[in-house]
């Protein structure tokens, strides 16, 4: 653990890579990977949601993991216009995958992120978050 001296930031440290490694074991292979997962499906989530939905899904996560999933965020564009099938939703994280320089399995990835969001996250939330998605990307999702 963390010795930072200030309890709220080691106990972040260590649920947030407790996190990781729930990924990571889905995921196999490096770390580093699990985080790029976790980023890149979280994004692609985050910016399909309404800000409403959004935000009160990022309520739940550690600070470390609020501050990975609000980087970079524009919520005037949410959710997004794309089209709303598994592919475009695939597609949005490989890409962000790819400017991490990571080649991994997008649907796996995914896979790997909603499960632990299954886990970790209450199950009101995540039925509030799955109805926001199209029937085609809820089946990434464990049942």
């Amino acid at each position: 653990m963390s010795d930072t001296g200030l309890d709220i930031f080691d106990r972040t440290v260590q649920v947030s890579n407790e996190w990781l490694n729930e990924i990571n074991a889905e995921l196999g292979g490096e770390k580093k990977h699990a985080y790029h997962a976790l980023r890149a499906t979280l994004h692609a989530l985050r910016d399909r949601l309404t800000v409403d939905e959004a935000t009160n899904l990022g309520a739940q996560f550690p600070i470390m993991v609020k501050g990975i999933y609000y980087d970079q965020w524009h919520p005037a564009t949410n959710p997004a216009k794309d089209e709303r099938t598994k592919e475009k939703f695939l597609a949005a994280v490989d890409e962000r995958l790819r400017k991490s320089a990571t080649d991994d399995d997008p649907e796996r990835a995914c896979k790997a992120v909603f499960g632990l969001l299954q886990k970790r996250v209450t199950a009101g939330e995540i039925e509030d978050v799955k109805h926001m998605l199209p029937a085609e990307v809820q089946t990434l999702w464990p049942h």
